[in-house]
């Protein structure tokens, strides 16, 4: 029994009540959550139905759960209820009942864990959106592990998501990263306020090949105006370029790659400024366009047109919301660095300025810093960008599959110092390798028991008997399989992918224990003969599948390989 099904046989056996008349209520809950006690001794699941309706029953919450667990006795699979505290119900399921988890979850496959919680909705999920001016930083690659995670949760509980790549080339990062092209192709330091490393180098070069190549001038011997143009437009494509590829290669991809210039190319932001005038949040002074924020929670009001006619920062953003909520998207998801706090307030007053709701319509994630560590003292360099550590940096270090897991295992508003030489480790300290050893140890479990005769269909079609999974490692096993569809749920719900990594390192530490209790394969006796091929057997093989299968599911969430050998 699932706890989706265990949490329908409650809300059932609530109903049952309210029909008999032994329960006062106008309405039941639309879902009943069941939750493993902190205590295995106080059984299976628990809820605290009763506490949250004894008010509008007219009873107290113990009473409550009397009537509520005497009924609940009498279903199929409940082997016993207990009421604690003040209204508490604790659920003991039969083995039977608990064990079928296990051909649950191996039939279900790669949909095992999913849910509907967001099925109708929407989802926009900007993430990464580094400036194109250099390779993606290390920060920009916490952003890329996350976001990629999170969207795939989010998918997972149901919902339409876009990943969508902010471009921002527009502004004066974009002049300063032309004008350090041009510097460099011509063998000059940057400008004081330009972008150095040695990959300014590189795309100078490709950029004087490229025009060469195309029976065009060195670039570099043009007027400065011209020059700038030409390093301007081939440079920043060849920069994101090599951004796209370094995220395709950390496993990556976004749907919509949106260019900030075609908000102010294609009337956007002024239509955005009609639509807040029109809601009368649109005031002039001193030859400027301000947006009347502090009505909203603002701690001031904000400058969408200069005097000089040109948009504030500030514009570009109002106009990009409203294209994302006309594009269709009901919620949009924005991550940003850990300099962006300030930027909460303004944008959330400028999401209800059009109507919509805070917080809900629209949402800042704001990640915090990632320190690398090495033999013991802090990473600073990169070989190719200067003091910048980049994407490719840690991937040298480490590999894909660790910095993805390592980055998106901690909670995002949460500073890390990530060590490279436990990432590196293959030891049950380093935690990637010790979910993926599971993983690699359940598939070589099932190789070895297919090759002593073990195989999950019995005779005539039999073999699976879920009373059998009786062994107290295989309970906990069992109990931890049980919880991944409410982790993946309570992972969408509140954005944070960390949840299913460290579900998998606690699910890899109940399947280890088990594998060392539980044997899947016959016993070879001393005279070397071989038991024979048992139901328990059978089942235990469809419990370690379950467990393979569910590993192999939350690494999938994590974009993370489920290698089956190690």
């Amino acid at each position: 029994m699932t706890p989706e099904e265990l949490s329908s046989v409650v809300k059932t056996t609530l109903a049952e009540a309210v029909d008999a008349g032994d329960v006062l209520l106008d309405t039941i809950p639309d879902e009943v959550r069941v939750e493993r006690p902190k205590s295995r001794e106080h059984g299976d699941w628990a809820t605290n139905i009763a506490l949250q309706l004894a008010k509008q029953a007219q009873t107290n919450p113990r009473q409550l759960a009397e009537v509520i667990a005497a009924r609940l006795t009498e279903h199929q699979g409940v082997q016993s209820v207990d009421i604690a505290g003040p209204g508490f119900i604790n659920i003991t399921l039969d083995a039977a009942a608990a064990g079928q988890l296990a051909r649950t979850i191996v039939e279900a496959g790669g949909a095992y864990g999913h849910n509907s919680a967001f099925s109708g909705i929407r989802i926009n999920l900007e993430f990464v959106s580094a400036n194109p001016t250099g390779p993606i930083h290390i920060g920009h690659t916490r952003w890329a592990a996350v976001g990629d995670s999170l969207a795939r949760i989010l998918t997972a509980s149901g919902a339409e998501v876009t990943r969508e790549y902010y471009f921002n080339d527009h502004g004066a990062q974009i002049d300063r990263f032309a004008r350090s092209l041009l510097s460099r192709a011509k063998g000059q330091p940057a400008p004081e306020d330009g972008y150095g490393g040695q990959y300014i180098t590189e795309i100078a070069e490709q950029v004087i090949a490229a025009a060469l190549a195309e029976g065009q001038p060195d670039p570099s011997t043009l007027h400065e105006a011209d020059a700038i143009e030409v390093f301007r437009a081939r440079g920043v494509n060849l920069m994101f370029d090599q951004i796209k590829d370094s995220l395709r290669n950390f496993g990556v991809e976004f749907d919509v790659y949106f260019h900030e210039d075609t908000l102010h190319e294609s009337g956007a932001v002024e239509r955005s400024v009609e639509r807040l005038r029109e809601a009368g949040h649109i005031y002039e002074e001193g030859g400027a366009v301000w947006l009347r924020t502090t009505v909203f929670g603002d701690d001031k009001d904000r400058v969408i047109i200069k005097s000089d006619g040109d948009g504030a920062y500030i514009s570009g953003d109002i106009a990009y919301y409203l294209d994302k909520r006309e594009r269709g998207f009901d919620q949009c998801y924005i991550m940003l660095g850990a300099d962006h706090h300030g930027y909460i307030g303004r944008m959330m007053a400028v999401c209800a300025a059009f109507g919509d709701t805070p917080h809900e319509n629209l949402e800042l994630l704001i990640g915090q810093m990632v320190n690398l560590v090495q033999d013991g003292k802090p990473v600073r360099m990169s070989k190719r960008a200067g003091t910048v550590l980049t994407l490719e940096d840690l991937v040298d270090a480490i590999g894909v599959d660790a910095a993805r897991y390592s980055l998106a295992r901690y909670s995002a508003d949460q500073s890390i110092d990530l060590d490279l030489d436990l990432l590196q480790s293959k030891t049950n300290d380093n935690p990637v390798f010790y979910v993926q050893y599971a993983h690699a140890r359940a598939c070589n479990a099932a190789r070895n028991a297919a090759a002593q005769g073990v195989d999950r269909t019995g005779p005539e079609g039999g073999g699976f008997d879920a009373a059998l999974l009786t062994h107290v490692r295989e309970e906990e096993l069992l109990a931890h399989l049980a919880k991944f569809p409410n982790t993946i749920a309570r992972a969408a719900e509140l954005r944070e992918p960390h949840r299913v990594a460290r579900y998998l390192e606690d699910l890899a530490s109940a399947y280890h224990a088990w594998y060392a209790k539980c044997r899947i394969a016959p016993s070879v006796h001393e005279d070397g003969t071989v038991e024979p091929v048992t139901d328990l057997h059978r089942t235990r093989l469809w419990l370690n599948d379950a467990a393979v299968q569910v590993l192999r599911n939350g690494l999938a969430l994590l974009g993370v390989s489920a290698p089956e050998k190690m």
